[in-house]
Order: C-alpha cells, then structure tokens, then sequence
C-alpha cells in the first residue's frame, strides 16, 4: 500500500500488562493488516512484568521485520533496581533501533543514534539540542506539550524529526508507589500482578463519582482517550513527521486504518470523529493539550 500523505504511522509500545500469549497475537495481526510504519516493542512501565514477556519480544520482532515495519526497542522509563539498570546497560548493546526513556540511558548508548521516548522530560529547544548532539534522531514530545510549543521547539532543533502521541490514554506520570497494587489491598512488592486484571488500565472516579483519571501499575494515565484530529498538511506545517497510537484493547488494525484515511485525505475530519467514537475506546475523546489547555477536554483545533 503507497500512501499519499508524507506523514507515517507508528505504533507506541503496549503499556499495559498483556500476557505474551497476547501481545504475540496482536503484533501478528499487525504485522499483516495495519497500515503502520514503525513500531515500538518492550516493557516501559514495570520492570517486574518483564521476565513474563521477554521471551516474546525476539519473535514479535521477526514478525514485524518481515512484514516491512521498523521494530524499535523501548526501555523501561522508571529503572528502580540495580537488575534493571543493568537490563538498559545491556540494551544498550542491542543491534537494533532504540527508544530511551530513562535519561540514564544516554551515557550507556554512547553516541549510538536512538529516539527520545515521551517519558523523558524534554520540554524545550535546548535539552533536545542536547539530546540531539548525542545521537537523538527522533523525539516524540511529553504528552502535555501543546502544538505551539513543539513548533517553536522544531524551528530551532530541525535535524530532529518529530513523532506525536496521537492516539490513546495518556501517560501522565509514573510512581515509586503501585496505586494499582494498593487499591487491592495488596503492597508493590507482593503485587500478584493485579494489573492484568485492567488491560487498558483502572478506571479511577472522584468520591462524587465522576470519570477522573486510570490507573495502570505504577502509572497514572487519563481517563479520556486522546486523539489527533489534525492533516498532514497542519502537521507538515509544524514539522511532525510521525503519529503514535498507543496499543489498547480496542481493534489497532481499524484505529490505524482510519488514521490513515484521514492522513490521506480520504475521510474529512468530522467523519473522522465520528468513526473513531465507534470504536470501542477506554473512554471519552480528548485533545485539549494540542491547544494548550487542560488535557482532558475536547476542543475545535483547526485541522
């Protein structure tokens, strides 16, 4: 399939805790019939969960790769142990491309090209300049950064391309502390690896009971499902060159399809909307952060 639009899609590592059962059978299902470019394996959020998954990455890799996507490695975004600082040292090594999500990391890379993860605090021109004159060849902003902000950013470091989280919870905040664990009465430690029983995350509510915010381990995520309602002509106009959709339970195969129907034009962007609520999303749509405001409303953002 050749697109018409100059803008890909990428598909962000799975955050939440999937069985390797599942994750082999949904990267098998995109590796033959979703219109995505690059996509991003490995545990990001807990290192506990990885010794449940590892063994799968190496085969989800050789499908991908045989199937003409570009497989990226991401790491672990909150490394709490010495074995798990050891693991992104021996990623490090990895013959492949890498996304860093630890800023421990780059030291360890050693000059090696690699993508700056949305984990890192990289909020301006000159942390990305930064990053940049030690191999970043890709930055996709925090979640939060508004569409001015990643312009301004763009103009002044432009041999970086730039991927936007365009699809999804967001990624708010990670912590010491397993909010998921203690609501089940039970501690991180002694988890039982309750996190599974959410596949797209915890719903959270207020004591009054209105939807607030989701929780996913020792993540914090929204409550809202993001999304980018923007064409490749606005977002040629920014400089982003990329879109991330982050793997939920609902059909990735059609959420990427119907980006790229949109991307190429083929569907305008009330259409767009409107087919995207169909699907079976984690809840509300979202994109208030793309215009600076507060992340969980929905707004007009001209397209």
């Amino acid at each position: 399939m050749v697109n018409s639009s100059p803008i890909e899609l990428a598909l962000g590592p799975c955050l939440f805790n999937w069985s390797a059962e599942v994750l082999l059978d949904f990267y098998k299902r995109i590796a033959e019939e979703a219109p995505i470019d690059r996509v991003y394996v490995g545990e990001v959020v807990c290192g506990k969960r990885m010794p449940f998954t590892d063994s799968v990455w190496p085969d989800v890799i050789e499908i991908l790769t045989g199937a003409g996507k570009k497989a990226v490695l991401s790491t672990l975004s909150q490394p709490v142990n010495k074995r798990e600082r050891q693991i992104l040292l021996n990623q490090a090594e990895y013959d492949m491309a890498i996304e860093i999500n630890d800023m421990s990391m780059v030291p360890a890379c050693n000059g090696r090209q690699f993508t700056v993860g949305p984990f890192l605090n990289v909020y301006n021109e000159t942390s990305l300049g930064f990053l940049a004159k030690r191999g970043a060849l890709t930055w996709c902003p925090p979640v939060e950064l508004s569409l001015d902000a990643i312009q301004k950013v763009t103009a002044l470091v432009p041999e970086v391309e730039v991927e936007l989280f365009a699809f999804g919870r967001l990624p708010l905040a990670l912590s010491s502390r397993c909010y998921h664990a203690r609501a089940h009465g039970l501690r991180k430690d002694s988890c039982q690896f309750i996190c599974e029983r959410d596949p797209d995350g915890m719903d959270v509510a207020t004591l009054e009971g209105r939807r607030f915010l989701a929780a996913n381990g020792i993540q914090t995520m929204s409550d809202a499902c993001h999304f980018s309602g923007l064409t490749s002509g606005h977002l040629n106009s920014i400089g982003i060159r990329r879109l991330r959709l982050s793997p939920h339970t609902t059909d990735m195969v059609q959420v990427s399809k119907l980006y790229r129907r949109y991307l190429d034009g083929l569907v305008d962007a009330e259409e767009f909307e409107s087919l995207l609520e169909e699907q079976n999303l984690p809840g509300p749509l979202c994109n208030a952060y793309l215009s600076g405001e507060a992340g969980w409303k929905r707004t007009a953002i001209p397209a």
